[in-house]
């Protein structure tokens, strides 16, 4: 049996990742000094957490160690099982690499089994929707090898676009200058970002208020979707309102499937900050 790997960035509901038999390998971080991990056997109060961050709450996270890798992945190993990680950007995150040294350990331990550590180039939902699509593979009785060589080409196609409603926060993590931060904060301008063919975080464009940011994203899908019937994501940081206003003009613009929306994760939502809206799709390239 195969048995599926992502973790916290995934964003997946805890009803998905049960549903398809999916193992979360939880990321761990403080809030003002004090340590945590996600997922838990808790719900995530994400208001609360957001409300904190904008009171000032200082969050830090920690990527996932090889060691945490090796313990979750030997025990699916020593049960007969392959595993199979389909994991958070190496441009984001180091968790990615630490997840492939595990991997090539745990090959000369277990050289019957087949195992393998995929980067995602995403994150939130962009990783998420690639780990549930892996997982139906899976389900669908796909072999091993078949399913690395589909999400590893299909990862190049998956969009994702947001918009923030704090520049300090992707400032304060060093994902934009600090002048560009200060510059977009004094004329209001809002960044469109982007996860680029490496899995990095680029600004792609700039508009003035967050109701046309909320519009150029979907304008990005009506440009870039490769199927509007298929299935997307929407990931907010406590703005529900935001989500909604976006997913009401995607169904404008003909989108007909199913969307995923979902509170931003503690640990990847730290990074964008409260008040983020961003949307997950495959299209016919990134």
């Amino acid at each position: 049996m195969i048995r599926i790997f992502t973790d916290t960035s995934a964003n997946l509901p805890f009803a998905a990742t049960q549903e398809r038999n999916i193992i979360v390998v939880p990321f761990s971080y403080t809030v003002d000094g004090v340590g945590m991990s996600y997922p838990t056997d808790t719900e995530f109060d994400g208001k609360a957490f957001y409300d904190a961050m904008m009171h000032g709450a200082m969050v830090k996270t920690s990527m996932v160690s090889v060691g945490t890798f090796l313990e979750h992945f030997e025990k699916a190993l020593q049960t007969g099982n392959d595993v199979l990680y389909v994991g958070m950007s190496g441009g984001i995150s180091g968790t990615a690499n630490a997840a492939c040294i595990a991997v090539s350990e745990l090959r000369e331990k277990y050289p019957e089994r087949k195992l393998a550590a995929i980067d995602t180039y995403a994150a939130s939902l962009g990783e998420g929707l690639q780990v549930l699509e892996a997982a139906q593979m899976v389900e669908q009785g796909t072999p091993f090898e078949e399913i690395v060589a589909h999400v590893e080409r299909e990862r190049h196609k998956m969009c994702q676009y947001f918009t923030v409603a704090d520049l300090e926060y992707l400032k304060r993590n060093g994902r934009l200058s600090s002048v560009a931060a200060l510059a977009g904060t004094i004329l209001q301008i809002k960044p469109l970002l982007m996860g680029d063919e490496t899995g990095h975080i680029v600004q792609c464009a700039k508009v003035r208020g967050t109701q046309r940011a909320i519009e150029r994203l979907a304008e990005k899908y009506d440009e870039l979707s490769a199927d509007r019937s298929a299935d997307i994501g929407i990931a907010h940081a406590d703005n529900l309102r935001g989500a909604e206003t976006l997913l009401a003009r995607l169904r404008e613009l003909g989108f007909t499937g199913r969307c995923l929306t979902v509170m931003y994760e503690p640990v990847t939502g730290s990074h964008v900050g409260p008040g983020t809206v961003a949307l997950f799709y495959r299209g016919v390239h990134k």
